[in-house]
């Protein structure tokens, strides 16, 4: 049923769909996520209050480079012993730090997102660029190499990725504090949506 939801599904809608009540639907999805089966995000509804659980199935994906998920690791971990009411904020300004870095050792390039890309893929994304109707762009992040971190802290892992992304694009020089990641914001994808206007004359 959640493999099928390409977007993934909320406790809710597993309830709604299953008839389990919703803590029990809970604990069958968290001991799915526990067992590695299962990744979960917070879901990008534009309600008010703090958004759901969205819960996807685990792909099969290449780790990112054994020194940079112990990097996160230990970063993430460093952030909620001294901060553990403000993980996320914390996580979004280290991303940001270690995106500008990676950034600067990327080939520079006319265009920002290029340098994005590349910063992502060398982390292990496997990122693709959509343009949008709107004239805006897309980065869609197809594998999340930091999987086993997801599972540990979402909220922080997603965080990082963010102050990343922000990071990257501040270094080559585009505004950066529009970067926003959306979580299983497509199917089979999280989405980061930028606030650069695709290049002029590229094909929309």
């Amino acid at each position: 049923m959640v493999r099928d939801a390409g977007a993934g599904m909320t406790i809710a809608e597993v309830g709604e769909r299953t008839g389990l009540h919703l803590s029990t639907a809970r604990a069958h999805l968290d001991r799915l996520v526990d067992a590695g089966l299962l990744v979960k995000a917070r879901a990008s509804g534009g309600q008010p209050g703090r958004p759901a659980w969205r819960y996807r199935v685990a792909a099969t994906e290449t780790p990112a480079p054994a020194p940079y998920r112990a990097l996160a690791a230990a970063l993430l971990d460093h952030l909620s012993r001294r901060n553990p009411g403000d993980v996320r904020a914390e996580a979004t300004r280290a991303g940001h730090d270690w995106g500008r870095h990676l950034a600067a050792a990327t080939a520079p390039g006319e265009d920002p997102v290029d340098t994005l890309l590349d910063v992502l893929r060398g982390l292990g994304f496997s990122p693709r660029r959509q343009e949008t109707a709107d004239g805006n762009v897309e980065v869609h992040l197809h594998t999340c190499p930091f999987l086993e971190l997801v599972n540990r802290n979402p909220d922080a892992i997603c965080a990082l990725h963010v102050g990343v992304v922000r990071g990257a694009l501040d270094h080559a020089g585009a505004p950066p504090n529009g970067a926003v990641l959306e979580p299983f914001g497509a199917p089979d994808a999280c989405v980061v949506r930028l606030a650069v206007p695709r290049t002029t004359g590229e094909p929309a």
